[in-house]
C-alpha cells in the first residue's frame, strides 16, 4: 500500500464523445519525484485522459484531486494555476519569435517584459536541469528537438512541477532522445511528477519508475517498472498474448530493381534537400532509410514516384529481363504503372491519399483507377479488397460502406497502407506506415511488409523508429542533410553507430 500523497488523484473520470467512450471510470494515481509511462493502445483513451488534467477537455463525471484537494480544471489557464504543464506532440510555438519570446509568449504579469531577467530566468531553468537553448534563437532556425526543448521550459517558467509528455520521442535522433531522457531523470530528482504517454516499450523499460496501462478506455493497472517486462505489458495493452519480434527473413536471389544515380533534387525555395544521392535498391529485400526528420527522405521517395521534379541524376527502372527503363521525367502514372507504388502516411493522413467522404471500398477503387482496369464492371474487387484489409489489419468500422473520416487515424491508416500492398506492386516505397500506431498493429504492418519482400517486391522503407528499423532492413542507407553518410547491412547494425552517422557525415559504405 502506497502511504504518499499523490500529486495528483483521478477517480472515475469518465469523458465520452458521441456514443464513444473514450475514458470509463478511470482511476490513477500520479506522484512527485516519478516518472510515471502510460501505456496503451490507439483509441484507448491515454491523451484524452491526458487532456482533462490539462484542463482542455472537461470530464463528464469524475473528480480529480491535486495534493489531496479536490480541484476544477475548467481550462488550460486553470491547469498552469495549479502546476500542471502539458507537451504536446505538435508543437504550439510562434516561428519568426525568439525562444524567449515564445517562452513569456501570452504571460501578463512580466509588466513590460524585460528580456533581460527572462532571459536570466531561462538560463537558470537551463541550468538547473541540464536544457541547451539559446534565449535569442529563432524558432524557425531551430531542429525539432530544441523546439520541444522551448516547449518544457515553457512550461516550467510558467511554475509547473507536474508534467505530462505525449510522444516525445517521436522525432528525435537516440542521441537526442538520450539527451531528453537525462533531463526529465533530473527534472524527477528534484521533485517533479512526469507522466509520458508513449508507444516504445524500450522507452518505457529505460525511462519510467511505474507504469500504468489503459485499455478500450478502462484503467488495467499499474506497476512499478522493474517488476514487469515489455511482453507483460503488451499483453496487458491488447488483453492477449502478443509476439514481440520482427522476422527479418534472408532475401531470397535478390536482382536490382531501382538504381539511383548522382541524384540531386531542389525545393520550391531552391534549397538543395537531394545532394548527390546514390544506391540500389533490390528485389526481394527491404531497405530502410534512416535520418533525421527533413533530410530528405520524403524528397528521394517522392522523386522515384515522379511526385517530385530533379536537378540531376537518373532513376532507373530494371524489369525482371533486365531491360531499364529512366524514370527521370516520366509521368508518375506511367511509374505507377511499372508496379512503382508510393505509401506515404503524411501528418494529415486525410489530406493525403484517401477521400474522407467516399466510403472503404470507393477508396480502395481510386487505387486501381489509376492501374487502367475498367472501373464501370469491376464493382466487387474493390469491395472484396476493401474487406480483406479491414479483415487482415483488423480496421475496427461498423462496415466497409463507412466513410472514411468516422474512422480513428490509426484505422484511416491501415487503408492507407493496406490499398498501396494489395495493389501488387513491384516496388512498395513506404514512409512513416506505423506513425502513431500502437504496438498491435504496427506488427500487423510489419509482418505485411515483410510478405511483400518475400514476394520479391523491392521495399524502400522510411521509418522513425530506429530500433524497428534495425530489425526489420536487410540494408541501412543512412541520410545526413541529404547527403548519403553511408549504407550499412541492418543485421548487427548498432543504434549509436546509426546515430552518429544520421548527425554527421563520415560513415563508411558497403562494399558491393
Amino acid at each position: 500500500m502506497d502511504t504518499r500523497v499523490p500529486a495528483v488523484k483521478m477517480r472515475n473520470i469518465t469523458k465520452t464523445f458521441g456514443n464513444v467512450v473514450a475514458n470509463d471510470k478511470v482511476w490513477l494515481d500520479i506522484y512527485r519525484g516519478e516518472i510515471l509511462a502510460l501505456l496503451g493502445e490507439n483509441g484507448s483513451g491515454k491523451t484524452t485522459l491526458m487532456n482533462m488534467l490539462s484542463g482542455i477537455y472537461f470530464p463528464d463525471e469524475g473528480e480529480i484531486s491535486i495534493d489531496g484537494k479536490e480541484v476544477v480544471i475548467r481550462s488550460p489557464k486553470d491547469a498552469f494555476k495549479l502546476g500542471i504543464g502539458m507537451i504536446h506532440q505538435h508543437f504550439k510555438l510562434v516561428d519568426v519569435l525568439t525562444a524567449a519570446e515564445n517562452i513569456v509568449l501570452g504571460l501578463k504579469d512580466e509588466g513590460r517584459l524585460d528580456m533581460r531577467k527572462v532571459n536570466e530566468k531561462v538560463k537558470e531553468i537551463c541550468d538547473a536541469y541540464g536544457f541547451e537553448v539559446d534565449p535569442s534563437q529563432k524558432i524557425y532556425d531551430m531542429s525539432v528537438s530544441q523546439k520541444q526543448t522551448v516547449e518544457i521550459i515553457k512550461v516550467l517558467y510558467r511554475g509547473a512541477d507536474i508534467l505530462i509528455l505525449d510522444e516525445p520521442t517521436a522525432v528525435l535522433t537516440p542521441q537526442e532522445t538520450d539527451k531528453l531522457f537525462a533531463v526529465l531523470r533530473n527534472m524527477r530528482d528534484a521533485g517533479k511528477a512526469i507522466v509520458i504517454i508513449t508507444h516504445k516499450m524500450h522507452e518505457v523499460e529505460a525511462l519510467s519508475d511505474r507504469v500504468a496501462v489503459l485499455r478500450h478506455g478502462q484503467f488495467i493497472g499499474d506497476m512499478p517498472t522493474k517488476d514487469t517486462n515489455a511482453q507483460e505489458m503488451t499483453n496487458m495493452m491488447v488483453g492477449h498474448p502478443v509476439v514481440l519480434n520482427i522476422d527479418r527473413p534472408e532475401p531470397v536471389n535478390p536482382k536490382s530493381r531501382i538504381e539511383v544515380k548522382n541524384l540531386t533534387v531542389k525545393n520550391i525555395d531552391g534549397i538543395v534537400k537531394l545532394d548527390d544521392v546514390s544506391f540500389t535498391a533490390n528485389s526481394g529485400e527491404i531497405l530502410g532509410i534512416a535520418g533525421i526528420s527533413g533530410c530528405g527522405q520524403k524528397e528521394l521517395l517522392e522523386a522515384i514516384a515522379g511526385l517530385q521534379p530533379t536537378e540531376s541524376g537518373s532513376i532507373c527502372y530494371i524489369n525482371d529481363d533486365g531491360e531499364r527503363e529512366e524514370l527521370v521525367g516520366k509521368d508518375p502514372m506511367d511509374i505507377a504503372k511499372l508496379g512503382v507504388s508510393l505509401s506515404f502516411v503524411p501528418e494529415d493522413r486525410l489530406g493525403m491519399g484517401l477521400v474522407g467522404n467516399m466510403d472503404l471500398a470507393d477508396n480502395m477503387m481510386l487505387r486501381s483507377f489509376r492501374r487502367g482496369h475498367s472501373f464501370f464492371t469491376d464493382r466487387k474487387s474493390p469491395k472484396r479488397l476493401a474487406q480483406d484489409v479491414v479483415d487482415k489489419l483488423e480496421v475496427s468500422t461498423p462496415g466497409i460502406s463507412t466513410p472514411v473520416r468516422r474512422l480513428s487515424g490509426g484505422n484511416v491508416q491501415k487503408v492507407l497502407i493496406g490499398r498501396e500492398i494489395a495493389s501488387a506492386p513491384t516496388v512498395l516505397l513506404t514512409a512513416y506506415a506505423v506513425r502513431g500506431l500502437d504496438i498491435n498493429s504496427s506488427y500487423t504492418i510489419y509482418d505485411l511488409i515483410n510478405k511483400q519482400k518475400q514476394a520479391g517486391v523491392a521495399v524502400i522503407y522510411v521509418g522513425e523508429d530506429l530500433d524497428v528499423l534495425l530489425e526489420l532492413a536487410d540494408r541501412i542507407l543512412i541520410l545526413c542533410g541529404g547527403k548519403v553518410s553511408g549504407i550499412i547491412p541492418g543485421r548487427g547494425a548498432k543504434k549509436e553507430q546509426v546515430g552518429m552517422m544520421m548527425t554527421r557525415l563520415g560513415g563508411k559504405e558497403e562494399n558491393e
